[in-house]
């Protein structure tokens, strides 16, 4: 039994780092730890549950994971405050691994993607997929939308320095593109074809646009925005390099919004992104085809 079913069922999981994490957010929801409180010690934990350190640690990044606490070296946990609509901006190769790991505790995972390429998403699931593989994560299913730019399309970005009419870059790109999509594709998909989840769609369409800024919408409750900022680096060609203008995703900042707010700001970021995504993906959107 996953920790998200313990919360829905009332009763704690099998597993003892689950039911250690279960407790404790027990714990927090009836206010014996308030936001902003310490949580006793790693070694006060152990005599409590009278299990061995690494179980405590594991259920410490359970919560940690799911938002309950922040961890710091040194000062030990302390309650978060799950009410605020906004958290402080991360690099997107940390902070959408966190939210995404988040996002499958809940039953039905829903997320939807507007990006240049899948390369963060993919390293973000890396974790949630291999909880799922173990048992450890059991949602009921799982359905991701992926909105890339069009293979055909003559983007603004990448290009090179120096002849902004070279193909290369591009062509460079469209191979990344197809790359990441088909890893995602069959990484979830594999989900259901070993019967670990009976639901699981994975759709990707390409709409004729420059991605600028790179957009992640999870189970309709959280929205993670960043902006794609251009460099100049080297690239290898035909065992030879050129200077290109690109975006590094992995290093964007994202900032997360969230509808917990109550008709805060939040909120009506992700109603309206809600709304944006699915404008593109109806209106404009065409299916990748991955093999012809």
């Amino acid at each position: 039994m996953s920790l998200h079913e313990s919360a829905v069922s009332g009763s704690p999981p099998d597993t003892p780092y689950l039911r250690i994490a279960w407790e404790l957010r027990q714990d927090i929801e009836q206010g014996t730890f308030g936001s902003g409180d310490q949580l006793p010690t790693q070694a006060a934990l152990v005599r409590r549950f009278d299990v061995s350190r690494a179980t405590v640690q594991r259920a410490l990044d359970e919560l940690r994971r799911d938002g309950w606490i922040d961890s710091q070296q040194g000062r030990g946990s302390y309650v978060l405050d799950r009410s605020a609509p906004h958290s402080q901006p991360g690099p997107a190769g940390v902070e959408l691994t966190d939210h995404v790991y988040a996002a499958f505790q809940a039953a039905d995972v829903r997320l939807d993607s507007f990006s240049l390429t899948a390369e963060t998403l993919n390293s973000a699931l890396q974790e949630p997929l291999r909880r799922v593989r173990m048992g450890e994560l059991r949602p009921d299913s799982i359905g991701v939308r992926l909105l890339l730019p069009s293979p055909e399309a003559q983007l603004a970005l990448p290009r090179a320095v120096q002849d902004a009419a070279d193909e290369r870059p591009l062509r460079r790109l469209r191979r990344l593109t197809i790359s990441q999509a088909d890893t995602l594709q069959s990484a979830v998909g594999a989900l259901a074809d070993l019967g670990h989840v009976a639901d699981v769609t994975v759709e990707i369409r390409t709409v004729p646009l420059t991605p600028m800024h790179k957009l992640y919408l999870l189970n309709g409750t959280d929205a993670l925005f960043g902006y794609y900022e251009v460099v100049r680096r080297n690239v290898p060609f035909s065992r030879r390099e050129i200077e290109i203008y690109d975006v590094l995703g992995l290093e964007a900042t994202l900032f997360h919004h969230s509808t917990a707010g109550e008709d805060g700001a939040g909120a009506e970021f992700v109603r309206s992104s809600q709304r944006w995504f699915e404008s593109l993906w109806s209106m404009l959107a065409e299916p990748l085809r991955l093999f012809e």
